[in-house]
């Protein structure tokens, strides 16, 4: 059983939400025409040369500035994050062309689903030896005010916090269970897989991140005992194949003397059955085909 993870999370969770914007085609718009208006001004100031033109020529052109300067374009599955003076504005999530207050900062987020490939870590399982495991990890983010400022990178946390986990759960299972045929790495890597995307994705809520899958693409034993454990499961594979030949040998002989007696056939003695037994267990549990033995005198001599 996996114990219990618990993460601290911040004493403030940043949640998103949307804000209003503004269609940035009418406001582009606007601010060709204020351009020009502006340079309609200093046409005047030149051609009349007459200064008071000039100042109402600046007013217009920074007003046009200012409509340029609050465009920004949403692309698909992107996310603008919008700042004024350190406050949290709201995020964009619709694409297009839009317009804000200039004066607000806007960091763009993608909203795309990203891989980790995790690299192949040395860790103990659970019966202390030493194996090598590797994560792949399928993450997108869901919150990006969680995402940029609940934590510093939110794409560093993901990847250490991806490490943390892998490492937590080879810990918690053995790399094969030989005795009670319990949960394993190898034998259950579906539901350690599950159990890793469940403890992943505690992990990384406090980021507004979403697991959307886990896979382990590798596992093996570490190159300083692999060679040994590989004699143990090969030894293994051999006792369980001699415990279903032994079984099925039995079987045949109990079969066998049970013909033989509801038949009539012949009847034989405790001692008489006890050597037929041996030889038929010799027969059918030997590796090499048995070399019969003809006998041509009684049975009895």
């Amino acid at each position: 059983m996996t114990t219990e993870l618990r993460v601290p999370a911040p004493a403030v969770q940043s949640t998103e939400r949307d804000t209003l914007l503004i269609k940035g085609l009418g406001v582009a718009g606007l601010g060709l025409l204020l351009l020009a208006a502006s340079g309609g001004l200093l046409w005047q100031a030149v051609d009349r040369n007459d200064p008071a033109y000039t100042v109402p020529a600046g007013l217009v052109f920074l007003v046009a500035l200012a409509c340029f300067a609050g465009l920004f374009i949403v692309q698909p599955n992107q996310a603008m994050v919008l700042t004024l003076f350190g406050g949290y504005r709201g995020t964009s999530r619709s694409t297009g062309l839009w317009w804000t207050n200039p004066f607000t900062a806007r960091n763009s987020m993608s909203l795309r689903v990203r891989t980790l490939d995790n690299d192949v870590l040395k860790v103990n399982d659970a019966a202390g030896n030493p194996v090598e495991i590797a994560a792949v990890i399928n993450w997108q983010i869901v919150d990006t005010a969680r995402a940029s400022f609940d934590v510093d990178d939110f794409e560093e946390f993901v990847q250490v916090q991806a490490e943390a986990s892998v490492r937590h759960v080879a810990a918690e299972y053995p790399y094969d269970n030989y005795e009670d045929g319990g949960f394993s790495l190898r034998a259950n890597a579906d539901e350690v897989a599950a159990t890793l995307q469940a403890e992943l994705q505690q992990r990384l809520q406090v980021a507004g991140v979403s697991v959307l899958d886990t896979r382990l693409r590798r596992l093996a034993y570490a190159p300083e005992i692999a060679p040994e454990m590989l004699r143990r499961q090969q030894a293994a594979a051999v006792v369980a194949a001699r415990y279903l030949i032994v079984d099925g040998a039995v079987g045949m002989v109990e079969a066998a003397l049970s013909r033989l007696s509801e038949r009539n056939i012949v009847e034989l003695d405790e001692e008489r059955k006890a050597a037929m037994v041996s030889n038929l267990l010799v027969v059918l549990c030997s590796e090499r085909g048995a070399q019969p033995v003809v006998n041509s005198g009684s049975l009895y001599q």
